[in-house]
């Protein structure tokens, strides 16, 4: 088999594993005013710190205030959703987890990628890409199709891979 073939059917579907997919959309929301609020408080706190900096360098340091909400934003979800949790401070408080659809690893970049994604998508039109989500089968939005992810809760998710895993060793321990 290759990795294709396995990967297909480990996907959860909403009509076997509804519970890895309940209040997801209102999850979803709540995760991103969370991480909202952290990264207010990053970009502050950088902002802070260049500013001070300015001061130190003669107004050298200021500079470095044109990158500081872009790079707080790449940097908080290259290190969260690309770490091994897969998720963000927001998304870890409300129990959902971001998952790879196409057999390819989640890491860094991937996160990273996702994430700008998800602004232009937002920026271009956040209802529609809400809109979009009510649809499709998974909740997936369109930054999730795009990139190849799904969104589902962590805590059912893990019962459902422990389920999905013992099952695909059931009929080879059999032979």
């Amino acid at each position: 088999m290759n990795q294709s073939q396995t990967a297909g059917p480990l996907i959860p579907d909403p009509q076997t594993a509804p519970e890895l997919f309940e209040g997801l959309l209102t999850r979803r929301v709540f995760a991103f005013l969370i991480d909202l609020v952290v990264m207010g408080l990053l970009i502050t706190a950088f902002a802070i710190v260049g500013l001070i900096a300015g001061f130190v360098t003669f107004g050298l340091g200021w500079l470095a205030l044109l990158v500081v909400v872009p790079a707080t934003i790449v940097l908080y979800y290259g290190a969260t959703l690309g770490s091994p949790k897969r998720a963000t401070l927001g998304m870890q408080a409300m129990d959902i987890v971001l998952t790879p659809t196409r057999g390819q690893p989640l890491d860094g970049w991937m996160a990273i990628i996702h994430a700008g994604v998800f602004w232009i998508t937002t920026w271009i039109s956040w209802p529609l890409s809400l809109l979009f989500a009510l649809f499709t089968p998974r909740r997936q939005m369109i930054h999730d199709l795009v990139t190849g992810t799904l969104m589902v809760r962590r805590s059912p998710m893990e019962r459902h891979w422990r389920d999905q895993s013992a099952r695909s060793r059931g009929p080879r321990e059999a032979y």
